[in-house]
């Protein structure tokens, strides 16, 4: 488990990499993409939970080490352009794990909260073969950006302040493209129920009543672990 430099073009990013140690490679790959807090240590705790179980896993660090208050406008306009930096870090990415030796080729891809928007947006690009997304953005027209999308596993909370909506609308696109998939709305939770929050995301939890659910957390991870199992194993 380190952070590491990797290139991309024009130069290099930063990440931190988790490398399984209970089992034998090679392993699949999974780009693990942060949430608005940038990398921190949830995210790196998280990318060690899938090395845990068997997959090479690098969480890169999409604000470059800056202030994630300096680095929020420029990653949604990102976003929601489907285009930029952050898209060039999480193919290069993709590409750097792919590329090791120790890897059996297979990559897959997940992301919380602007991490699950960035995660889903990778899903129709070149080389995933599974992506996880959760309580993120999903596009008004997600049935044209999706086309050609991997197979997506997602999670949403029933009372996300964000609404229904998003969970409603992927689920509608990814059946309409008759891509495999899996999204779940959990009634009794929130944005950010999959993380244990510290410092700074502490306090965010705390004002916007997005509380850790250990029931339903538990119960999304079994079911991206089995999902990436069945189109990344």
């Amino acid at each position: 488990m380190a952070e590491i430099s990797y290139p991309v073009p024009g130069g290099t990013a930063r990440g931190y990499l988790a490398v399984p140690s209970a089992t034998p490679g090679p392993w699949p790959g999974v780009v693990v993409i942060h949430e608005v807090l940038g990398l921190n240590d949830d995210i790196r705790a998280k990318a060690d939970e899938f090395a845990a179980h068997g997959y090479l896993a690098l969480a890169p660090d999409l604000f470059d080490g800056k202030s994630w208050i300096r680095c929020l406008r420029s990653a949604f306009r990102q976003l929601r352009a489907g285009q930029g930096p952050a898209f060039a870090a999480l193919d290069a990415a993709r590409a750097f794990l792919a590329a090791r030796g120790d890897c059996t080729g297979k990559t897959g891809v997940i992301g919380f909260c602007l991490g699950g928007g960035f995660a889903l947006l990778c899903a129709p690009r070149e080389g995933f073969g599974a992506a996880a997304v959760n309580y993120g953005e999903v596009p008004k027209d997600a049935e044209r950006v999706l086309a050609g999308a991997c197979p997506v596993v997602a999670s949403f909370g029933g009372r996300d302040a964000m609404g229904t909506g998003h969970p409603e609308r992927l689920q509608r696109a990814l059946a309409v493209l008759e891509i495999p998939h899996d999204v779940h709305v959990y009634p009794g939770s929130g944005h950010r129920f999959m993380t244990q929050s510290t410092g700074a995301g502490a306090v965010l939890a705390r004002l916007g009543k997005m509380s850790f659910q250990p029931e339903d957390a538990a119960d999304a991870w079994q079911r991206i672990f089995g999902f990436f199992a069945v189109y990344l194993g």
